[in-house]
């Protein structure tokens, strides 16, 4: 998965953020508040997203409002596979990646192989 370009991401996390349908109206909006940015730009990035399987789109009146198809969680999975498919020894790199957990995601990564664990046992 290729990591998303700096606009795509901002675009990306309004939508995680926000968690309902939004029109590029509102983004634009939201981020015009930090820095000028174009309405048609806006739009072609939304579309070049939705093109990519990022968004679902759907009518509301003359606007669209998207959606985001995955969770940012997911995104964040993806990418750490990406990075761990970089390695020649990927069970190397992840023992280098648990190292750098903190005690509350460790705990996290156990709660998880113990569920992914039981899921291959049934």
């Amino acid at each position: 998965m290729r990591r998303l370009g700096d606009l795509e991401a901002e675009i990306m996390d309004r939508l995680w953020r926000w968690q309902r349908p939004t029109t590029v109206r509102e983004i634009v909006d939201d981020i015009n508040r930090e820095r000028p940015l174009a309405y048609t730009t806006v739009m072609t990035v939304a579309t070049i997203l939705y093109n990519k399987g990022w968004l679902v789109r759907s009518k509301q009146g003359r606007a669209w409002v998207y959606t985001p198809v995955r969770s940012r969680e997911q995104y964040a999975a993806a990418l750490m596979e990406d990075a761990l498919g970089a390695s020649e020894d990927r069970p190397v790199a992840l023992t280098h990646f648990v190292r750098q957990m903190g005690p509350d995601e460790i705990d996290a990564l156990r709660k998880a192989l113990r569920a992914a664990g039981r899921r291959g046992e049934s």
